[in-house]
């Protein structure tokens, strides 16, 4: 069976004929800026949830819950909601193992991935929780909220320390830029 199954994963396309192009010389100096390109032009390609992001995190092995591995990492895809000065938003509920997994260890991975461009975009760095007043608004504007309050709902921010836009290329010589970021 496994030889079978890696024919058949070896047989798939990784990525599409037609990769846009990208000179990390020509990119802007402001990552968001870049970001918010590359956004643009995934939305104008049709991609699927351009805003989904791959939330990496690892807690402490204390914090571990039953069936939980405590120092593990564990990852789980979200939504991005804000990209401004306090940094790269998302919610969850402190209550969450990802909202565990942040108390004890405020550190945190994302990487959004747009396969129909061959293109992908990681930050790495600490995570701060943004205010009751800014998490329940957030928790008010989803569309599944009720008016029900929800006091566990939690508005974080990532601020990155690194990030990395990759662009895939048909030679396999695939575009790395990345930029380290100076912590105020």
């Amino acid at each position: 069976m496994s030889d079978t199954l890696r024919a058949r994963l070896r047989a798939l396309p990784d990525f599409p004929a037609d990769l846009p192009s990208f000179d990390p010389a020509t990119a802007p100096a402001d990552p968001v800026e870049l970001f918010l390109d590359w956004l643009e032009v995934a939305l104008a390609a049709g991609v699927r949830q351009p805003h989904a992001f791959s939330l990496a995190t690892v807690g402490a092995s204390a914090a571990a819950a039953p069936g939980e591995t405590g120092g593990a990492p564990s990852s789980r895809m979200l939504i991005l909601k804000d990209v401004d000065d306090d940094g790269w938003q998302f919610a969850s509920a402190r209550t969450s193992r990802k909202g565990r997994e942040l108390t004890a260890n405020p550190q945190a991975a994302m990487n959004f991935y747009w396969s129909e461009l061959g293109r992908q975009v990681r930050l790495v760095g600490p995570v701060v929780e943004l205010s009751a007043e800014a998490s329940a608004r957030d928790w008010a504007e989803r569309p599944a909220a009720d008016g029900t309050p929800n006091p566990a709902w939690q508005l974080y921010a990532l601020r990155p320390t690194e990030l990395e836009f990759w662009q895939a290329r048909a030679d396999r010589n695939h575009i790395r830029h990345r930029i380290q970021v100076r912590e105020p």
